[in-house]
Parts: structure tokens; sequence; C-alpha cells
């Protein structure tokens, strides 16, 4: 992508200074006629030169809109607009013509009425084999916010950006649902280029988080064109979220419980936000609140729409939406004028950040598929390299466990912001005496993978724009990668390089003999120590901060290494002024210290006490006040602080009760061992009913070389308990609901299936699929 921020990409056009001296020998009544001219007026307020009319390979930016409103809020947004170009009879698309920010930037619709990934798709592809030299792509138009992990409000900015294994687009009716009915996408859709990228970072950059300048650019929008003034904001009285299970009743709202309203703070200003993450894309309209809430739990979505999956592989885009309702059955159309023009100022904003592309192709290109416009050999080849190393650096294991750790119960965790040491550890006058460094440590089953994924996604929610949030939870029952040090810092580079692209560069110029090498297959980790080292030394003012679970089911030579080098990394940083930090977790053994940091030891903690006390009230069935408060107390002195120990004890007390035996709880409770590995022999020898089944059970689980599926585990029990009863399986038969009651049953509930479609076994509370 070849760029030049001297000079404007509009081939022959008179300059800007040409321009300001035409209107000012005009005169103000000449003057003032053109500004009222919408369709001839530059942003500035300055008059252009007579509409201009370019070639095909002039136009460097291509936008897509799905609706006339979008497109209308494309079109406010230009600068000038251009002659349109004669028609290619192969083309179906109409076009606006026009330049903004000095890019020149055609403009195209989807078909009055139709919607959809496909109809995008078309668009996109038509538009790109007659404009062969477009460099930058962005779709733009309106969809429906997620309120939930961010405060998305109507008229917001969401924005579509890659984060972890996740690539800014989802297509969410495209996969399968698996366990618990959560949805599991088929297939990983295309990211937005690095140059597109490079420039969100940079726009982010440029003011403070959450913040832009849309609301100028709006308001200079409406001052030249006051026909444009339906697309301001529509009052926030008007912004109305109603709670994910109450339903729309009637055509509107006018007959909608006022009582049901969501409560949300109020904000300090009506000014949209701009939220980056993942955007979710299908041929269906999202119009439903729980269905809409599960997702965006699953997959971290802000934004539901019904475009972007058709661009993504053959259209590399910048996906950018005004939330114009909440994806729930009370949408109106109320808010999508302004939510169209939001995303538009967007859009522009961010052309305004990249250099207008001066080089320019006099030939069209027979690629149907161009990406970028022509760059050098030696350039294109870098880039090559380069997208292979990033490419080298993922593995598919690479979130499992994280993704397979349940989250924190209701109202628990929360003390770990307050605590001293936690606050300490992210106070920047405190840096020098503890080098960034926090450990929290803690029994098996403790609790301590919980915590770690609360702290991590508070981190990740409360980081400023030019912050990265990083994490790796190591899995001793997983794949190599998943209990290494190469695994991890993969792991942590590829999420380090993806929110800071413009670390990119300084990586390779330093170290490309090094992304050549590990994209060829070469797997040293010290080069990959070395990367990360220097990604960290050139941070400047951005801060990074990673969370590493469960250093103890890494080889501990592996962790020695490693916590020297985190070491070294954190003296580093204190001497040079370097914002990073890292929290680590581990279990009391094997024993390993740093010379300065921080230590917490999960069951000694006030707030961790209250935590298990919380889930016991929540959880427990038990008779009057007064029984439940004996027996609370002695199930917290017993539990010594481990959450699981709690977790399982309350079933069985649960079963005790569910069966009217409301007088033997307390003696039962008497009866469990407090330890851990005492309370699982106590599980499994109490009953003696199906032992043989297990036995066999926890000897699969065990000694399986991967995790097995269910089916898996089905027929491998039942071919060593009833072997005579094998033959071809009939879903009807043995449907897949029958073979999870069997793994519950054989495994008497110390085994479960996971999002992913496996049973597995525990080793303490790490796999954290050991369920009562």
């Amino acid at each position: 992508m070849s760029l030049n921020s001297g000079e404007h990409a509009t081939g022959s056009r008179r300059t800007w200074d040409e321009a300001n001296q035409h209107n000012e020998q005009a005169g103000p009544n000449a003057k003032r006629h053109r500004i009222d001219d919408a369709d001839q007026t530059s942003y500035s307020g300055k008059a252009p030169s007579p509409r201009t009319r370019l070639d095909y390979k002039d136009y460097t930016v291509g936008w897509v809109s799905a609706l006339p409103l979008e497109m209308r809020a494309a079109k406010a947004m230009l600068d000038n607009v251009h002659e349109p170009l004669a028609k290619s009879p192969k083309d179906s698309n109409t076009y606006v013509f026009g330049d903004m920010c000095g890019h020149n930037v055609v403009i195209a619709c989807l078909p009055s009425g139709q919607y959809g990934i496909a109809k995008a798709a078309i668009v996109a592809n038509n538009m790109q084999w007659s404009f062969p030299c477009l460099a930058i792509r962005l779709m733009v138009g309106i969809g429906g916010g997620a309120p939930g992990r961010v405060d998305v409000r109507l008229g917001d900015v969401v924005v579509s950006h890659p984060e972890g294994p996740r690539t800014g687009v989802v297509q969410y009716d495209f996969g399968k649902t698996v366990q618990e009915g959560h949805f599991q996408a088929s297939g990983v859709l295309n990211k937005p280029p690095p140059e597109l990228l490079t420039a969100v970072s940079v726009l982010r950059s440029h003011h403070q988080p959450g913040l832009s300048s849309i609301p100028a650019i709006l308001a200079k929008m409406v001052d030249r064109d006051p026909s444009m003034t339906d697309c301001t904001h529509p009052g926030v009285g008007q912004d109305r979220l109603y709670e994910a299970d109450y339903d729309h009743i009637g055509d509107n709202c006018d007959n909608c419980d006022l009582s049901r309203l969501a409560q949300r703070p109020r904000r300090s200003t009506a000014y949209p936000r701009v939220y980056y993450g993942e955007i979710a894309s299908a041929n269906q309209v999202m119009k439903h609140g729980l269905t809409r809430d599960r997702l965006a739990r699953e997959r971290n979505i802000l934004c539901f729409e019904m475009e972007a999956a058709g661009l993504m592989d053959t259209f590399p885009c910048l996906v950018i939406r005004g939330v114009c309702d909440y994806s729930d059955s009370h949408k109106a159309k109320q808010w999508q004028p302004y939510a169209a023009a939001t995303a538009a100022a967007y859009a522009k904003e961010l052309l305004s950040v990249i250099p207008p592309q001066h080089a320019r192709v006099h030939e069209y290109s027979l690629n149907p598929n161009p990406i970028r416009a022509p760059e050098s050999a030696p350039r294109r080849a870098q880039s090559e390299r380069w997208a292979a190393f990033l490419a080298a650096l993922k593995f598919d294991q690479i979130d499992n466990r994280h993704s397979n750790i349940k989250m924190a119960h209701a109202k628990t965790c929360q003390w770990l912001a307050k605590h001293s040491d936690y606050s300490n550890w992210l106070k920047t006058n405190e840096f020098v005496n503890h080098h960034g460094i926090l450990w929290i440590s803690g029994k098996p089953g403790a609790g301590k993978s919980t915590i770690m994924k609360f702290a991590f996604a508070r981190a990740k929610r409360k980081a400023a724009e030019n912050a990265a949030v990083l994490s790796f939870f190591f899995n001793a029952r997983g794949e190599a990668l998943e209990k290494t040090t190469e695994g991890m810092y993969r792991s942590l580079l590829l999420q380090l390089l993806e929110k800071l692209p413009e670390l990119q560069t300084i990586l390779y110029e330093a170290h490309s003999h090094v992304a050549s090498a590990h994209a060829s297959g070469s797997r040293d980790v010290t080069h990959l120590r070395n990367l990360f080292s220097t990604a960290v030394s050139n941070l400047g003012e951005r801060q990074v901060t990673c969370f590493i679970d469960a250093l103890d089911e890494c080889a501990e030579d592996e962790v020695r290494q490693m916590l020297d080098f985190f070491e070294d990394l954190g003296q580093c940083a204190a001497q040079n002024n370097i914002s990073f930090y890292v929290c680590f977790s581990s279990r009391h053994y094997p024993h390993m210290s740093v010379q300065y940091g921080l230590r917490l030891t999960l069951e000694d903690q006030v707030g961790h006490t209250q935590d298990l006390q919380e889930y016991v009230c929540k959880k427990l069935k038990t008779g009057t006040k007064k029984q439940s408060e004996v027996i609370t107390a002695s199930i917290l002195e017993k539990a010594s602080g481990v959450f699981m120990w709690v977790v399982l004890v309350v079933d069985i007390l649960n079963k005790e009760f569910d069966r009217g035996r409301i007088f033997a709880v307390q003696k039962r409770l008497s009866e469990i061992p407090p330890g851990l590995s005492e309370l699982f022999m106590n599980i499994l020898t109490r009953d003696s009913d199906n032992l043989d089944d297990l036995l066999l059970s926890v000897q699969w689980i065990l000694f399986s070389k991967r995790p097995l599926n269910r089916r898996e585990y089905y027929f491998a029990l039942t071919a060593g308990l009833e072997p005579e009863s094998l033959g071809e399986w009939d879903p009807e038969e043995t449907p897949e609901d029958s073979m999870d009651r069997f793994v519950l049953s054989s495994s008497k509930g110390l085994a479960e299936m996971t999002k992913a479609e496996v049973v597995v076994g525990s080793s303490g509370e790490r796999s954290g699929r050991l369920i009562p």
C-alpha cells in the first residue's frame, strides 16, 4: 500500500488553493450559492472546482452500503461529488463517485429490497472487478447492538476488530450447536487488511477512549446540507433498552411496560462512543433479547448485522456499524438515520488519518480479487513473510483452556479489584517496588483459574485504547502447545501484535530473519522470547498486561526459565518507565519465587471466604434459617478455602435434602472428609453400585491419549462392559442426550461434556470440568 500524504489522488482536478482563489474572485454571493449545493460543496465548507470525471483506475477506496439511507449518509460525507462513469455491461451495480479527505471514493449499495450475505458478496465482487486499484475497502451502515460486555448505546459505533483467535466478524448461522446449546462457528472468516488495522490504531491514539470527532463531522454535515437534520440525535429519552426476557407488545412500543426498562448509568454526554471487537453476521435479523445475550456472551459479540460475512473472504474490509437498535423485539426505525450517519462519520475520520495514495495504475488489472494497489516485489515479499509468521504463531488449541473455565458465580471475585495488593500492582508509583509482577497462589481446587479468568475479563473491559491485555492458561491435560512455554509465547505474541499492529513493523525490522525462520517451521523458544522482549521494549506510551494461569501445569524447568525472562522484562520496564504488568497463578507446589513482586494467597483472603459463603447461601437447600446458618458455618470451616470442595459438598447435601432427609443433612456433612482428595475417595467408594462402570470410566479418562468425544466414550465403555451389544450406531435408538446421561451415570458425576464435546477427568481444579 503506497501512501503519500503530500498530494490528493484526484487526477487532474484543480488544487484546493485554486478552488479557494476561485471562491474569493466569485464574491460572497457566488460562494453562498455553492455552499447551498450539497452535492458540490467540500467538507471544509469551501467551494470545489466543477465536478471531476476520473477513470476507474483512479478510485482507491471502495465503500459498500446495504440500504439507501446508508448510501445517503455516505454521500453526505463526500468532500466533492464526481461525474459518473460509463457502466460496464458486466457490472450491475450503480455507483456514487467522489473524494473524501483526499481519497477517491466509489460507493455502492445493495439493490432495493435485497439483503443478506450473498447479495452483499455480489455487489462487492462487481465493485472490485470494475475498480482494479481499490486499496481500502469499507462496509459501512447500521446494525443491532449487543449491550452487555460493553455499554453499547443507540448511535454508538462498532468497528470489526480481530482479537486473539477471533477475526472481527463471525457468521453465527453457519456452524453447529454443541453441548448445552452453545454455538460453534464452522470455519474462520478473513480479517481486515493490516493497513486498515494500522489506521484504526492511529485513529484510536488520536482521541480519548470511546470518544471521537464524529459529533464535529455530523455538525458540519448538517451546516452544509440542512436536509440531513433527520440524521441528528433523536434524544436520550428515546434510547430505551428493555430487559432481555421482555418481548415486544403490539405494533409499536406504545404499550410496552416502561418498568421493564434495563437500569443503566446516565452518560455525561449524548456523543456517540466507538467500540472495537466482534461483529456477528447472518442471513437473518436478530430480534430476540435472550438469544442476543447468549450469543454475545459466547463470542464477545458487540453488534449483529446481515452482510459482512459475505465480504470478508473475497472483499477484505473493515466493517463499521452504527447501532440503531438492541437486536431485540423492540426494533424501531427512529434511530436508523442517525446511526447510519455516525458510522459514515467514523469512516470519514478513519480516512483522514490515512495519507492519500498517489501511486496510480494506468492499466486495468485482470486479478479478480486485487487486495491492494501494486507494490514493489521486496515489499510484497516482506508482507507475505510477515503474514506467514503471524499464521505460524496460531495453533488450534490456543484458547481451549480459557474457554472451558466456567464463569465466576454471580457476586463472587469482585473483592480482588479492591484488594490492596492488586491495587498496588497497577499503581505506577509502586512499579519500582514490584516490577509489575503479581503472583496469586492457592491450593488445588481453590478457584485460581476462575479468578484469573475474571481478572483478565475485567482488565480487558477497563483497558485504555492504547493498552493490550493478554492471557495464557496452561493446560496439563491438553495438547503439547497448551502445556509448554512455546505455546505461551506464541499466544502472547499473536495477541499483542493483533491488538497493537503498529509493533509489527518494529519487530520485522529487528527480527526479519526470525519471522522468516518461524514461518517456515522453526520452533526456537529463544527466538520467540527475543521477539516478545523487543515488543515490550518498544511499547513507548502503550501498556501491556498479561495474565498467565497454572504455572504448575507446565514443566518446572521451562517455568523457571520463563520466570527469569519475565523478571528481566520487569527490571527493564522499571528502568525505562515502560508499563508492562504480569499476573501469574499457581499452586503452592512446586515452590518457585521471584525477587520482586507481590504475593497473594487465595485461601487466606477474606473476600475469598465471603465468595464461598455467597455460593453456599445461593446454592444450598436447607430447612430453617437457623439450620442454614449452622450448616454453612460447618461447610466453610471444613472447606479450608477450597472452592471445588464446597461445590461438591453442596451437591451431596442437596441430594439428601431432595430425598426429604432434612434431618440427615447435618449427619452427612459430618461424615464428609475435609480434604479434596479424601472427598474424591469418599465419592468413589461410598456407593458400591456399578463399580465396574466407574473403574473403566476413570481408566479411559485418565489414560486416553487425547480427550474422547461422547460417542467414543460411550462405545469404549460399552465394548468393555457389554461387548455383545455392540453394533452399528443408530442415532434414533441411542441419541446423544442418552450418551450424555451415560457419561454422568458411569462416572458417578465425576465427568462432564464440555463445549468442545469432550469427556475429561480432573487434575484438581485445573480441568475445570470435574462437576458434582
